[in-house]
Parts: structure tokens; C-alpha cells; sequence
């Protein structure tokens, strides 16, 4: 038999245990329809594409390619880079290219849901879950690029390269704190959506994607402001050449990011409810 439920006035912040299980319970639960929510959105994004699967890999190509034509004419110059200039700005656009994924997911997902969550009653974990997972999903395929990346190049791997899934995972969590934060709001004005394209093309070039991490100047204390920069920087590193040159960074986005999840979830079980009556009115 299902658990009992039982509605009162009184505010569920008031017992943060029975709160912390609730949301753990629900967490548990949306598993087996986040897993057939991931695989119909992963289905109808490359099934109503032509180039499918190619998508993973034509924005690093491209970016790749335009900034190497721009730093070989001189038009664009960028300080010396741990890895050859071509190889530096794919593998980073990928990881960016996921942070991104990992952004909108959460608010693409919730507003594309906004009929389901209005009629139906289930765990709203379940949507988020199924956009994490699709985010997974999307760069174990530009891993395929990445891997070919390693060998054309011949790039050398040092034992470290086992630790950068996990320091992929705290960039995904970084990026599914923002989008998940911002979902309610989304649901409510489409000015989140179209708002967040602006913010991430801008907050790309305060990223060190197509540039090493500068040392002085404005710019340079924007970029080591960044909390995307740690995150990326420590993964780009630990998957090449093992030295770990923002270790303090990404300890503290890290522990901040984590903190900010917990949060941000709680924060989502409380709006959502609010933002159901707004829809359903």
C-alpha cells in the first residue's frame, strides 16, 4: 500500500527530518519514470533530427575550427595552452557545451511538463532526474570525440584521468542548481528561456574555453570569479595532465555547489505546488 499522506496548515519546514525524507522517498520513487521520460526525450531529439548524433560533435568542431583560423591569421591570440590549440578548445567546449545542457534542462523540462504536472500527481524529481540523465547521456557521446581527440593528437593520460568524471559530476550539479532555481519561474514567463541563451552566450567568454585563465587585469579577477572556471579548469586538467593548478577553487564551488543543491531542491518542492495553481487557474 502506498504511504498515507496526510495535508496540514502547518508549514513541513517547521521538521526538516520529516522533510529530508519525504524528498528522499519521492527521490527513490521517480527513478523508474525519470529512466522512460530520459529515453522518450533522448528518442525524439535525434530521431526528429537529420544529423542526429552529429550534433554532439559540430559545436566543438566548428568553435574548434573558427578560433584556430582566427589565432593562426592573428586575428585572436591566446596565451600558450597545456594542449595543442585545436585539441584545448573542443575538449573545452565540450564540457561547457554540457554545463549549458545542464542549465536548461531543468527549465526546458519543466515548462515542456507544464500540462502533465497540472493534471497529474507525481514526483517532480522525476523531470530533473530524466535531464541529468539525458546531460549524461549527451556527453558520453562527445566522449566519442574526445577519445579521438587523445589519440590523433596523441595526447599523453597520466592516472588522474579516473578522477575527471567526478569532477564532471560537480560541473553538471553546478549547472542543474541554475536551471533547477530558475525552472518555477520559467514555467510562469518565457523570458527565463530566452533570457538564459543571452546570459550563456556572454558567460562563455568569461570562461577559459577558447583561452587559458589569464593572471591579471579585470578580466582575469572575472574569470577566476567564475564558479564555472574551477569546475571546468580541474576536469580539462585531471583528464590530461594531472596538475591540478585550481584545487582551493574548485573545493569551495564544490562544497557550495553540493550545499546549494540541497537547497535549491528544497526550495523547487516548496514553488512548484504554487506554480501548479498558477498554470491550472
Amino acid at each position: 500500500m502506498p504511504p498515507e499522506v496526510i495535508h496540514t496548515p502547518e508549514s513541513i519546514l517547521r521538521h526538516p527530518i520529516q522533510l529530508f525524507r519525504l524528498m528522499w522517498r519521492d527521490l527513490l520513487a521517480s527513478r523508474e519514470l525519470a529512466w522512460r521520460l530520459m529515453v522518450r526525450d533522448i528518442s525524439a531529439q535525434y530521431r526528429q533530427s537529420f544529423l542526429g548524433f552529429l550534433w554532439a560533435f559540430l559545436p566543438p568542431l566548428v568553435m574548434a575550427a573558427g578560433f584556430t583560423l582566427a589565432k593562426d591569421a592573428d586575428i585572436f591570440k591566446a596565451d600558450v595552452t597545456d594542449l595543442p590549440y585545436p585539441a584545448y578548445v573542443m575538449f573545452s567546449t565540450a564540457l561547457w557545451q554540457t554545463f549549458v545542457e545542464s542549465v536548461n534542462g531543468p527549465v526546458q523540462a519543466v515548462t515542456q511538463a507544464k500540462p502533465m504536472i497540472a493534471r497529474v500527481n507525481f514526483p517532480r524529481e522525476a523531470i530533473i532526474l530524466a535531464k541529468v540523465g539525458e546531460v549524461l547521456f549527451n556527453f558520453a557521446i562527445k566522449l566519442v570525440l574526445i577519445v579521438g581527440l587523445f589519440l590523433w593528437y596523441r595526447i599523453p593520460v597520466t592516472w588522474t584521468v579516473i578522477l575527471a568524471p567526478v569532477a564532471l559530476i560537480h560541473l553538471i550539479m553546478l549547472g542543474t542548481l541554475i536551471g533547477m532555481l530558475l525552472s518555477p519561474l520559467g514555467v510562469l514567463y518565457q523570458d527565463v528561456s530566452k533570457g538564459l541563451t543571452m546570459v550563456t552566450g556572454f558567460w562563455l567568454f568569461l570562461t577559459p574555453v577558447v583561452y587559458s585563465v589569464p593572471n591579471q587585469g579585470t578580466f582575469g579577477l572575472l574569470v577566476k570569479l567564475n564558479p564555472v572556471t574551477p569546475l571546468l579548469v580541474t576536469t580539462r586538467e585531471l583528464a590530461t595532465t594531472g596538475v591540478i593548478s585550481q584545487a582551493y577553487g574548485f573545493w569551495v564551488v564544490s562544497v557550495i555547489t553540493v550545499v546549494g543543491l540541497l537547497l535549491t531542491w528544497v526550495a523547487f518542492r516548496l514553488a512548484m505546488p504554487y506554480v501548479i495553481e498558477r498554470v491550472s487557474s
